[in-house]
């Protein structure tokens, strides 16, 4: 049979048989990879929603950040209702609460008032606030209609300020600080580490020995010692984006050893010594054509860094060292659980740490997700 017969013959059974032959990218495999990836997925779209209410905080939030009453401090989480003394209600609504003082031990509590009910409600007017700073409105996601009557979700804290509220103001400054805090450090760890991949010699060696001595130091201990550096006087914005540069300067030594190792791979490669006769600079091969040959898992390494930089901010706030008041950070909210007195008697303080495990964990599955997509060996 010729040639030309055996082509025709293939291209009539493919015809017959109504295969079809794709072609598809790396990144269109990869995402096939990923989708198949369950609990990645749905981790996605919990990161997507975490984003989301960092972005419209002001709107989602009921209350401005730092609206109080100090009639309802320390008051405890409410609980939402569907069925009241009249029966089931299409909407859910919260009773009214009474304020109580035990003759005893002096302690305030707090009673549910069931004579009065008051049915949450969509797109409510409530206080005034500025969104993103650029234009005021008094339109929120959900409240009551009570203008004068303040519900908690989560509870009230010592100067009756609403925690929910808090906490979705707080997600804006945690989350952002992953995303700016992982930018600085890529540019710095990819930097680097393409460098000293690719130079080698005397460069490789320098560089490996300031990630090694970087690496040797205490994390805390340094940590504290580069935020004492920083005034005290500085305004909260400054404070913000020093804290954001220290987690980058202890965080790009391992992103910076992949890059190297991966560069050590591929340096050798035809196309870079194309590069090379082609008369193309040394920086412009590793910025333009080595580091871009393994995005993907510059990604996944990026993706697995965020929850680091989240709970590296967590900690310094908590401990006092970080981000101080005002700004409002989760690992601020954090200071007043450090009595064990407080946690005993208001238990709700505690609720930050739930949005920083839900957050941290959304983001490992999607970066386990993301490995297995850009690894070649798994099925």
């Amino acid at each position: 049979m010729s040639t030309a017969g055996t082509l025709q013959a293939v291209v009539e059974r493919t015809d017959s048989v109504g295969e079809k032959i794709f072609t598809a990218s790396q990144w269109r495999l990869m995402w096939w990879k990923f989708r198949k990836h369950k609990l990645a997925v749905f981790s996605t779209a919990v990161v997507v929603f975490f984003y989301v209410m960092a972005i419209f905080c002001e709107f989602l939030a009921p209350y401005p950040l730092d609206a109080r009453d100090s009639k309802y401090a320390l008051a405890p989480p409410q609980r939402l209702h569907f069925f009241g003394e009249d029966g089931f209600h299409l909407r859910p609504f919260v009773y009214g609460r009474d304020k109580q003082s035990d003759p005893e031990t002096w302690r305030i509590t707090f009673a549910e008032n069931k004579d009065k009910v008051h049915p949450i409600r969509f797109f409510v007017r409530g206080q005034s606030y500025k969104f993103w700073g650029l234009w005021e409105t008094n339109v929120h996601l959900f409240g009551v209609d009570d203008p004068e009557y303040v519900v908690s979700f989560l509870g009230m804290d010592k100067i009756g300020r609403d925690l929910l509220s808090r906490l979705i103001y707080g997600s804006r400054i945690s989350l952002s600080i992953g995303l700016v805090g992982i930018l600085l450090t890529l540019i710095i760890g990819a930097i680097l580490g393409g460098i000293s991949g690719y130079y080698g010699g005397f460069i490789d060696n320098v560089v490996q020995r300031v990630i090694e001595m970087l690496r040797s130091i205490p994390q805390l201990p340094l940590w504290m010692a580069l935020s004492a550096a920083l005034p005290p006087t500085l305004s909260p914005v400054k404070v913000y984006f020093g804290i954001t540069v220290i987690l980058s300067i202890l965080g790009w030594t391992g992103l910076a050893r992949v890059v190297r190792g991966k560069i050590l791979s591929l340096r050798e490669e035809d196309f870079v010594m194309a590069a090379r006769l082609a008369g193309t600079g040394e920086m412009r091969i590793i910025v333009r054509h080595l580091l871009p040959s393994f995005l993907s898992h510059l990604i996944v390494s990026i993706t697995m860094s965020i929850p680091g930089m989240i709970l590296a901010e967590t900690s310094l706030s908590f401990l006092g060292i970080g981000l101080r008041p005002p700004v409002t950070s989760w690992g601020v909210l954090l200071q007043n659980a450090q009595q064990v007195d407080a946690l005993a008697h208001h238990p709700w303080f505690l609720a930050p740490v739930f949005f920083i495990i839900a957050a941290v964990l959304a983001f490992n599955f999607v970066g386990d997700g993301l490995r297995d997509a850009v690894d070649p060996y798994v099925r």
